[in-house]
Parts: C-alpha cells; structure tokens; sequence
C-alpha cells in the first residue's frame, strides 16, 4: 500500500509539472476567446516563446530575462493575428492556423544552432515548510517558480474575468459587442488587449517548457501540446478551474503512459500488447482533444457548454449602425 501512495505521489507531481506548460497556453486562449477572438495558434505561439526563451536566457544568463523574452514573443506573434483579425476582420480559423505553420517553421529554421545546447533552467524551489508535508508536499509544492506561478494564475484570471469590471466589459464583448459598444466599452481595445495578453501567456508556457519543465531547446519540442491548450478550453468550458484540472490530468496521464512502456507483455493478448504500445497509448489524448473540437463545433453544443456568443465573429461599429 505504501508503494501505491509512492507511487501516486510520483505520478501526480510529474503531472503538475507536465501540466503547468498546458496550463499557461490553456489560460492564455481563456483570455483570448472570453473576448471574442478565436486563435488556433497556440501552438505556434509556445514554440516561438519556447525558443525566445532559449536565446534570451543564453544571451543573458539570465532565466527571467528569457522568461519576459518568451512572453515578448507570444504578445508580439498574437498582435498579427489581432491586426488581422480585428483590424482587417479577416477569417480568424485561418490566421491562427497561419500563426501555427509560421511559428513551427520560422523555430526550426532559426532554433537550428541551439538544439541540445545546454541553457541556463529554472529549479526546483521546495517551499519551506510545505514541501515536508507528507503526500501534499512533494506533490504540491516542491517545483520550480514556473509552476508556482500557473497556482497564482489560475485563481487571478477567474476572479479578473468574473469579479471585476474589466473582466465584465471583457465577457461582455465576447458575449455582445454591439450591446457593449452601445454601453460605451471600447470593443476593438478589449479584444486586442484580450488577444495580446493571451498571447503572451501562450509564450511564458513555451518558456515553462523550454526553461523548467525539458531545458533546452528541441525542433517542435511543444509537440502538440498547444493543440492540446486549445482542445481543455473547450473541456473546461472557458473557466481556468477546470482549465487547470484538465492541464494536471494530461500531464499525469503522460507520466502515466511512461510508466506503463515498463510493463512486460509477453505473456498479454496480442490486442491488448498493441493497446500498450506507447504509441497508441501517446496518441490517445490528442485523439480526445480531435473529438472534442469536432463535438463542439456544433452551434447548438457551443451555447451549451457555455462558449462566448460572439465567439470568431469580426465586428466593427459600422456593421453595428448599418
């Protein structure tokens, strides 16, 4: 029973850690869509903090310069989309796509010099005290600052979003922008202001994975994972509680999914060896997350998991008077 608890312990803290780099690109994407902007280029926009991270920290010596830098870039890749998308009301599915194809492309190119060079990291950090807990401390609160951080973040972004004025001129611009306009809300300021700090959130989870989490930099290296952002915004229904419950959860099922590649299986039948393998078992979660974009593409499915009304949908105050 003991080693069961290890065990558990084990696999709950590694889940954190994996999660946390989720986590920052799933509440980045909360903060964007909650104001009505629609952007598939999570994962382009990890990448390109991923590797800002890398340069900025090697430059410097410094963790939190590449911290900022990382976060510089994602703010930066996710003004073009804004300026697309808002200014120039252009196809919103189509620019985040772009941001995607861009970011991988545009780090494999110029990450090229840094892979596998050894960078400067964030460690651990045991939190006096806590981290001797018994179960709860090495669960909780033995890891690095980038993770500690995401605790802080999840709580902040849900109160700014539901209890303050902002955060209701922020819902009412993805809910009604015309309402909002009509009420005085500066709705193109809301939702660049949205779009940007989503962004850059978006490269400070790149940088949770290049600088803490794998140090160093690796073509790709985000693998899917902000796809995997995009696809637990939907699951959480736009609320950073359960954004942060589905990012600990796919960081724990990997670290389950390793462990599993342990296990013998000669002696299993040959189906249940090819549901082992670890290939089928790492494509399961990225098959959810198919499923669930497919499932809540329908209109009818959106209102009723709660998705902002004007979710992807281009305004300007003249179509408003027209």
């Amino acid at each position: 029973m003991a080693d069961i608890g290890v065990l558990l312990g084990i696999v709950l803290s590694a889940g954190i850690a994996a999660g946390t780099p989720i986590l920052y690109g799933a509440l980045g994407e909360i903060i964007t869509e909650r104001g009505g902007i629609l952007n598939l280029g999570v994962e382009g926009m990890m990448l390109m903090g991923a590797l800002s991270g890398i340069v900025a920290s090697l430059a410097t010596g410094n963790v939190w310069i590449g911290a900022l830098a990382a976060m510089a870039a994602g703010g930066l890749l996710s003004l073009v989309h804004a300026f697309i998308s808002i200014t120039l009301r252009g196809d919103q599915v189509v620019s985040g796509l772009a941001l995607t194809i861009f970011g991988a492309g545009l780090t494999a190119f110029l990450g090229f010099p840094y892979v596998n060079v050894p960078a400067p990291k964030f460690l651990a950090l045991p939190i006096p005290l806590l981290g001797r807990i018994p179960v709860i401390g090495p669960i909780f609160f033995q890891h690095d600052v980038t993770v500690y951080l995401a605790f802080f973040l999840v709580p902040i972004v849900w109160f700014l979003i539901n209890r303050t004025r902002p955060g209701l001129h922020v819902r009412a611009v993805g809910e009604n922008p015309e309402a909002a306009d009509a009420l005085g809300v500066n709705v193109v300021l809301i939702r660049y202001s949205c779009t940007v700090l989503g962004g850059a959130l978006c490269g400070l989870g790149g940088a949770a994975l290049s600088l803490a989490y794998t140090p160093g930099w690796i073509e790709n290296m985000t693998a899917g994972w902000g796809w995997i952002a995009v696809g637990l915004v939907i699951f959480a229904a736009w609320d950073p509680w359960r954004a942060a419950f589905g990012a600990y959860l796919f960081g724990a099922i990997s670290r389950v999914v390793f462990d599993i590649q342990m296990i013998p299986t000669g002696h299993l039948p040959q189906l249940v060896k090819t549901l082992l393998t670890p290939e089928f078992l790492r494509m399961m979660p990225y098959a959810a997350v198919i499923l669930i974009l497919i499932f809540a593409s329908r209109e009818a499915v959106r209102k009723r998991v709660g998705a902002p009304a004007a979710l992807g949908v281009a305004y300007t105050r003249e179509e408003a008077e027209g």
